[in-house]
């Protein structure tokens, strides 16, 4: 008799899951395993590997096509310091980008930088980065575990925005913009490490920057020209939320993990279509038995051209695509594992859907080779 498999989730099964070709945005996923050394894959919608890219760094977290159809990637390099980030799983280091055949046009080095980066309209890139707070604000941040302060300090996030060859030209301080006893750690049970906790960034049409900031359970807006927050959600209904997406219509998309709600008693996941103006949650996705669909940390989801939503649940490894009606479509399991700080894991940052006229010239980035 055959051992017995100890991983639950290839117990449950890998790979194609389901798929319902008649309503399932045609096209191919592309992602990047958080424990896979840099592996980069594209699967068509059977869940065949169409494509792969060898990173020269370990994911840090993940990476997407860009409107060129390059690839650009956030990285994880490995310094020896004694800096607070160094150790942390989460950290990045490094952005590339790179055609089909994985050939680097350029890279930009920045130690703080980690979760995410991405490739502004101006060229430009805009990087999370990672700083001590300030000590004498220190005692002011409300929340969190008291007495889990990394050696009594606390870092907090800044944005930086870097050319191609690694000038800074602009720089944004969330300890200047955020209030932290009113931004407070939304979790009683967190620790004190860290105050914002970044996670995900995105570009408005107008230039504008979205960004979400986990441990306090919120997501503002920026204005580019005067560095101001002109908009703000928090918890309720917002409880540890990755990849803010903004949609044609105005609104944005967001993974709202719900590791601790404030005005639910039960931990789930779902995800949220909100209204800007009237900050109202105009669509949402969620299983009725709402602890069947749950991601604690990291995941995504993007709104498909077809009115689809594609869904990572990012810490097990499931993609699956679903109609506005919540139906689901389409479904596949990460089936590349490696090795984690738990053991065997096959985790992903981020999926991302693209068409066949977006991979055709993502290839035609690789010339004749």
């Amino acid at each position: 008799m055959p051992p017995v498999e100890q991983i639950k989730a290839k117990r449950a099964g890998v790979g194609l899951r389901a798929c319902d070709h008649d309503r399932a945005f045609p096209g191919f996923t592309l992602f990047a395993p958080q424990s896979g050394g840099g592996k980069v894959y594209l699967i068509d919608i059977d869940g065949n590997v169409s494509h792969t890219w060898q990173m020269p760094y370990a994911p840090g977290n993940s990476g997407y096509l860009t409107e060129r159809g390059t690839y650009f990637y956030n990285g994880k390099t490995v310094e020896q310091s004694d800096r607070f980030i160094r150790r942390q799983p989460w950290k990045g280091g490094v952005v590339l980008e790179a055609d089909w055949n994985g050939r680097v046009l350029w890279e930009v080095r920045q130690p703080d930088h980690h979760h995410d980066g991405i490739r502004l309209r101006n060229g430009n890139v805009l990087l999370i980065c990672l700083a001590q707070l300030p000590q004498h604000l220190v005692s002011q941040v409300k929340g969190g575990r008291p007495g889990t302060e990394h050696n009594g300090d606390m870092y907090a996030d800044y944005l930086v925005e870097m050319t191609t060859d690694g000038r800074v030209v602009w720089d944004w301080r969330t300890w200047e913009h955020l209030d932290p006893a009113k931004d407070c750690i939304t979790a009683v049970q967190d620790l004190r490490e860290a105050w914002t906790h970044a996670n995900g960034l995105a570009e408005i049409v107008n230039g504008d920057i979205v960004g979400s900031f986990r441990n306090i359970s919120t997501v503002i807006i920026i204005d580019r020209k005067t560095g101001e927050v002109i908009w703000k959600l928090g918890a309720p209904p917002l409880s540890g939320q990755h990849a803010p997406m903004p949609l044609p219509n105005g609104n944005l998309l967001l993974f709202d993990n719900g590791p601790h709600r404030l005005d639910h008693t039960m931990t789930f996941s779902r995800i949220i279509e909100v209204d800007l103006a009237t900050k109202q949650i105009v669509w949402k996705y969620q299983e009725k038995r709402e602890y069947e669909f749950y991601s604690p940390r990291i995941s995504n989801a993007r709104r498909l051209p077809n009115g689809n939503t594609l869904v990572c649940e990012g810490d097990f490894g499931r993609f699956f695509e679903v109609t506005s009606a919540g139906e689901l479509v389409w479904e596949y399991v990460n089936p590349y594992f490696g090795e984690g700080p738990n053991g065997l894991n096959n985790r992903v940052f981020r999926a991302y859907r693209y068409s066949t006229d977006e991979i055709v010239r993502a290839k035609a980035t690789g010339g004749t080779q």
